[in-house]
């Protein structure tokens, strides 16, 4: 599933780092590739990597790291997946069954932990530290949102603030990770290093939001996910909590019920809800809010085509239907 403002633009470096990621997925154990290959196969953007490759670019980068390291964050994000679809008992991801609904809980899990232990085995072979450190920590927060987002499941009493935090830990910090590695790779200096990370920080907190969005009003086929998923599984996402502070009496008693019992029994009135309140509208304002700071970021880097890719990127994060 590309990209289309990208255009050709990185076709030969996403061509390099799809042929890193099959290489480094070989294992002598058939199951191990089966699952591997399953979910790698499915599609997906690949915007970690391109974020990679851009931010690199970005200061000139000229050697092969970066199709190495681009294949790293996305063998991070696919572990994610794999451990998020067994947690969240998800049947559908990309359009196709989830490798937990194909080969079960167990095969996924463990299989997740070989891919984040290939990550970690391809970073070490780079041979920077400081990519390591970044690369470390950005696991370890991933995997604390992972457990803050479970603490909050059908609780309906969260904050705007609290969810948020669980969209920086969850989702942002690998955004955040892999533009800062980028412009390490390039020999940014200080400065612009925290101008990248600060530019993926907000960019995968303005891409989440927006997934927030289209959970009840995207489009399956775009989506590759069902409408209402987020509801089905308890998760306090934006939109409900916006509805909880603005909805009518009975709309808020609606909605807190449905996450504290999860299900889909009450999707058509939660929908219902969500539009009267303008709940997508504020969620997606929010988004908006940061994609400009993401962009206004920025401005602190060198002008390139890089660069220029880099702000495309924000207006289609918030601007997508899938």
């Amino acid at each position: 599933m590309s990209i289309p403002i990208l255009g050709d633009f990185l076709a030969a470096d996403l061509l390099a780092v799809d042929a890193v990621i099959r290489r480094r997925l070989n294992s002598d154990v058939v199951l191990v590739r089966t699952v591997a290959e399953h979910i790698i196969a499915g599609g997906g953007k690949r915007l970690r990597p391109i974020l990679v490759i851009l931010s690199a670019g970005a200061f000139g980068y000229q050697g092969s790291h970066h199709h190495q390291l681009a294949a790293v964050v996305e063998f991070i994000h696919t572990a994610t997946l794999l451990h998020d679809d067994v947690v969240d008992a998800s049947d559908l991801r990309r359009g196709q069954a989830t490798a937990n609904a194909l080969y079960g809980n167990p095969a996924s899990v463990l299989v997740g932990d070989f891919v984040y232990s290939r990550a970690f085995q391809m970073m070490v072979e780079t041979g920077s530290m400081r990519v390591m450190e970044v690369l470390a920590e950005a696991t370890n927060v991933i995997a604390e949102g992972e457990v803050l987002q479970l603490m909050n499941c059908h609780d309906p009493d969260i904050d705007e603030q609290s969810y948020l935090r669980v969209i920086r830990y969850k989702t942002a910090k690998l955004f955040e990770a892999a533009t800062r590695i980028g412009a390490i790779l390039g020999g940014a200096a200080g400065a612009e290093e925290e101008s990248m990370a600060c530019y993926g920080m907000h960019l995968g907190t303005a891409f989440q939001l927006i997934d927030d969005v289209l959970d009840y009003s995207g489009d399956n086929r775009n989506t590759g996910k069902n409408v209402g998923d987020d509801l089905a599984e308890g998760k306090p996402t934006l939109p409900l909590l916006y509805v909880i502070r603005h909805g009518n009496a009975e709309e808020q008693a609606l909605v807190r019920g449905a996450i504290e019992h999860g299900g889909l029994d009450d999707l058509p009135r939660v929908t219902a809800a969500i539009e009267r309140t303008g709940a997508l509208a504020y969620t997606r304002r929010q988004a908006e809010a940061e994609a400009q700071t993401a962009k206004a970021a920025l401005n602190n880097v060198p002008h390139s085509k890089q660069r220029d890719y880099l702000l495309q990127l924000a207006d289609f994060a918030v601007t997508r239907n899938f």
